[in-house]
């Protein structure tokens, strides 16, 4: 048996905090634009199966009980309970927590004491820009007031993100560039419109490097399944123009994107790669889908996730799930010989746990 330390959970949300209903519960489950085909249910997915095998025990209910039995359960003992319960079952002992998801979440804070463990922020770049610009009458305000933003969030939180990176974004834009970006932006975004400016999210990556903390960057579209990418892509060229200025880039990329981040994870010693992404939704292939990131990125650029947003079930079955594929994994390459006992258990001690420590200095070091 694979033991690992309390997980960090390096990548994931809050959680609602209102009642749901089957309908709303299981919208959740996916990131679908629409409802599941008719006759269907979300719940036949591999999220919705390794929902049903790991969280029904948690809250006192047989594995792979009914959906409509699991959710009654959820009722009875309410939102706060089920995800305290969830939260604390999932052996997560920190958690880094995005804030930039829209709803009624959590907050780190709130995440800690439900789940009762260490929360840290991550602070979401282009969110940050549209609150700043809330309170910002001209364009000069607002870039001097962001700057200032950034700077003090660099003294509280433990990273910033970013949900994506410009096609072309190999060096900071100009003084010139960035007032006229912003200008653009500002005039025609009305209170609330979202940053999609392309020369504005180089100025907010650039201005986050600038602060030193590890910076996670959501990867766009690499290699397809099974291929090595192709196409460098705009991720390559701001990794490659980041190297040797002491910022960790750490790379979340979903199945099948998870091989071009663990690709440049190999290639680039500031970059990291996240495992969770990926995992949460393969369910039971998960060690499929790890074994080929072992494969592919050195061990010690390898972070655990659960990547869970929303929904407390999400959180706990990122957690369970990688525990599972992990030692099925790693056990299967002891048994087989080619791995010994100690070495293993040492791997799986720095996936689920030390290298997110050391990347993020969660112990002051």
């Amino acid at each position: 048996m694979i033991e690992t330390p309390p997980l960090v959970d390096q990548y994931c949300h809050g959680v609602l905090r209102t009642e749901l209903g089957l309908g709303t519960f299981e919208a959740q489950l996916t990131r679908s634009a629409g409802p599941a085909a008719a006759g269907t249910t979300f719940f036949d997915t591999q999220t919705g199966f390794a929902v049903r095998r790991w969280c029904p025990p948690l809250l006192g209910l047989e594995p792979h009980c009914a959906p409509a039995r699991y959710l009654a359960r959820r009722r009875e003992l309410g939102a706060a309970e089920t995800a305290r319960r969830l939260l604390r079952g999932s052996g997560v002992a920190a958690y880094l927590v995005d804030t930039g998801a829209a709803g009624d979440l959590t907050g780190p804070k709130e995440l800690a004491l439900a789940g009762d463990a260490e929360a840290f922020e991550v602070v979401r770049l282009e969110l940050l820009a549209e609150q700043v610009a809330d309170t910002s009458g001209t364009v000069a305000a607002f870039l001097a007031n962001l700057a200032e933003a950034l700077h003090h969030c660099a003294a509280g939180a433990a990273a910033f993100s970013c949900a994506a990176v410009p096609a072309h974004a190999p060096e900071p834009p100009g003084p010139g560039e960035v007032r006229g970006a912003a200008g653009r932006w500002l005039a025609g975004r009305g209170r609330g419109g979202a940053v999609r400016d392309p020369v504005l999210v180089r100025h907010l990556l650039w201005s986050a490097v600038s602060c030193g903390l590890p910076l996670q960057l959501h990867t766009g579209t690499g290699a397809a399944a099974g291929a090595e990418p192709a196409d460098p892509g705009p991720t390559t060229g701001f990794v490659r123009a980041t190297a040797g200025l002491g910022t960790p880039i750490v790379l979340i990329g979903s199945d099948p994107r998870h091989r071009y981040a663990a690709h440049l994870a190999a290639a680039f010693p500031h970059v990291y790669a996240d495992v969770g992404a990926a995992l949460g939704q393969t369910g039971a292939r998960a060690g499929a889908v790890l074994a080929e990131l072992l494969e592919l990125a050195p061990f010690g650029k390898l972070l655990f996730s659960s990547g869970g947003r929303r929904l407390p079930e999400l959180h706990a079955v990122g957690a369970l799930v990688f525990r599972e594929a992990l030692g099925r994994v790693l056990g299967g390459w002891v048994a087989d010989g080619a791995w010994s006992w100690p070495d293993a258990g040492r791997v799986a001690a720095m996936i689920a746990a030390g290298n997110a420590r050391r990347v993020y200095r969660l112990d002051g070091a």
